[in-house]
């Protein structure tokens, strides 16, 4: 994404009045805009082929092709942008579902507007989002799985601890290569060597295991 360019949002929602007042708010801020939106997932999926934005921001509970179906043809089409869920569930099986399936994020439509804003910079930056009242849903997840899903860090490789620290602080994979001074490409065949041994199903799911007090003692790489 260039820095002279605005950050490009694709909307996939049912409600008109909700993808209106997105919209408006969008337009506050000179550098995202929408370029692109969608009332059901076929349509959604078509627009996303041919825009390919920055970030598509896709509700969950649609007539038709659900949001989950709909995240799962998107991810199987070859994207460049994020892909956050925007629903008013907060469910436990919703939030996790999406994460597992492959969504960058999952932001609740009751969120104040200057903190949906801040989530959409975020994430079209390439930064996984979390509504901050899903944490504690995730974490109560987690904690339910702990007694029969045993990790231990120790199997990690020094650099998948630092990957994994640097996943804790919303780093994506592009920033974590900077960082690392390694390539993008060595980073994203870390993190899924990570995920796997670790039992975890996404990078948000690990980053909520790490600021929940699983890992104690892991170091964090020098700036």
């Amino acid at each position: 994404m260039s820095n002279q360019e605005p950050a490009t949002i694709l909307l996939i929602d049912d409600h008109p009045m909700l993808r209106t007042g997105v919209k408006q708010l969008i337009s506050m801020a000179p550098d995202i805009t929408v370029v692109g939106e969608a009332s059901n997932g076929e349509q959604g999926i078509e627009l996303a082929e041919s825009l390919d934005p920055d970030l598509i921001l896709l509700d969950l509970n649609m007539p038709g092709m659900n949001g989950l179906e709909t995240l799962d043809k998107l991810r199987e089409k070859s994207l460049s942008g994020r892909i956050v869920v925007f629903s008013v569930s907060n469910h436990e099986e919703d939030v996790v579902t999406a994460l597992k399936r492959g969504a960058d994020g999952y932001l609740l439509k009751d969120m104040e507007p200057e903190d949906l804003l801040k989530a959409l910079h975020q994430a079209a930056a390439g930064e996984m989002v979390l509504s901050e009242a899903l944490t504690p849903v995730l974490a109560a997840s987690l904690r339910a799985n702990r007694a029969t899903t045993e990790r231990d860090v120790n199997q990690l490789t020094p650099r998948e601890r630092d990957i994994l620290k640097l996943i804790a602080q919303g780093l994506p994979n592009k920033m974590i290569a900077r960082r690392l001074d390694i390539t993008e490409s060595t980073v994203k065949v870390h993190v899924k060597h990570m995920l796997k041994k670790m039992k975890l199903k996404s990078r948000v799911e690990a980053a909520v295991w790490v600021h929940q007090g699983q890992i104690f003692c892991l170091r964090v790489p020098a700036q």
